[in-house]
Formats: C-alpha cells, structure tokens, sequence
C-alpha cells in the first residue's frame, strides 16, 4: 500500500561538524581562523564594518500624529441628488442603509462635488462650505 515515497536525496542526516575528522573535521566548513571561525564570533547585529550604521543615521527626533489622523470618507452631492428625495433626512445611518459609505467605526463628510436639486436635511455630519451653500440654495438645511 505504500507506494508515495519522498524522491532520492531528499531525506538526508544532518551534518554534525566539529566531531573528528569523519564529519567535516579541522575547521569544520568555517574556514581558517579569525572572528567567524570561533563559536559567538561575528559582528554584532547591525554593524556596517565601521560605517555608521543605519540605525544611527536615520533620525529619531519629533512626534508624529500619523496614528491618529482621521480619515473621512467623501460623498457628493451629486450622489445625495440621486440617493435622496424630497425631504429626506440624511444621517450617517441613512448613508449606510442607501450603501453610499460602507464600514463599522467610518467619518462622513459631504462635498460641493456636483448639484443638488432636492431640499435635504443634513444631521451629524461634516459639511464643506461650498457644500453648505449650495444645500442651502436647494431649500434644504443643516442641522
């Protein structure tokens, strides 16, 4: 029944150097003396052979707000124009619900991308103020 069997050579034993002369003796595959012939020898990590090294160019100074910034998502009005009618409220919940902004914890900020022809409520949300004058030039309001 056992008739898969690993290809020849792909099962070998594992050298063990440094045990007399039968198993790759004298200086076992490292060469002749100097710092990476002996066991621990070699640089420590990092060291660029006397260069300065990386991680004492790069500079370390300073605070970076990149972990925090707010991200927010863009609708237009345009899409509010096609999604919305008459009277409608738009929140965030609305969005979601009409698929305009998708995700769990999202920001929404609406843009004067395009016009608006119908009088739309906007509660909650962040407005550009081309956005905000051209709602109002609708008939519609910002609460």
């Amino acid at each position: 029944m056992a008739e898969i069997r690993a290809p020849y050579g792909a099962n070998t034993k594992k050298t063990i150097v440094g045990r007399g002369a039968s198993s790759k003796g004298r200086s076992c595959g490292r060469g002749h003396d100097g710092q990476n012939s002996r066991t621990g020898g070699g640089p420590r990590p990092g060291f660029e052979g006397g260069q300065m090294p990386l991680y004492r160019r790069v500079a370390r100074r300073g605070f970076s707000n990149y972990p925090f910034k707010q991200e927010y998502e863009v609708v237009s009005l345009d899409s509010l124009s096609k999604k919305f009618e008459d009277g409608d409220v738009v929140t965030l919940e609305s969005l979601k619900e009409r698929k305009l902004v998708k995700g769990y914890d999202v920001q929404v900020k609406i843009l004067a991308n395009g016009e608006l022809t119908k009088k739309v409520v906007i509660e909650g949300l962040k407005v550009s103020a081309n956005a905000i004058e051209k709602i109002k030039a609708a008939g519609g309001e910002i609460r």
